[in-house]
């Protein structure tokens, strides 16, 4: 039960975070984002995944990874465009 409901919570906190970045993808635009907001994501999230290694919950890992790349990208495209 423990692994379906860290599963559930991965998936969909992953998936918030996907069209933010298919947004900035398509505009190019960003001054409307935080980037303090996305530098303490990410710091968040790279935590969480650390964690996920230390319980060793895939769900966890593999959610947590992929959310930290597109915060990177999220951040790198905030730096970018402004």
């Amino acid at each position: 039960m423990e692994l379906l409901v860290s599963a559930i919570a991965a998936t969909l906190t992953t998936v918030a975070i996907v069209p933010q970045a298919i947004h900035i993808l398509r505009l190019r635009e960003t001054q409307a984002i935080s980037l303090q907001m996305y530098l303490v994501l990410a710091t968040g999230v790279a935590f969480w995944m650390i964690y996920g290694f230390m319980i060793w919950n895939w769900a966890m890992i593999i959610a947590n990874a992929i959310t930290l790349t597109l915060t990177i990208a999220i951040i790198a495209m905030k730096l970018r465009y402004g």
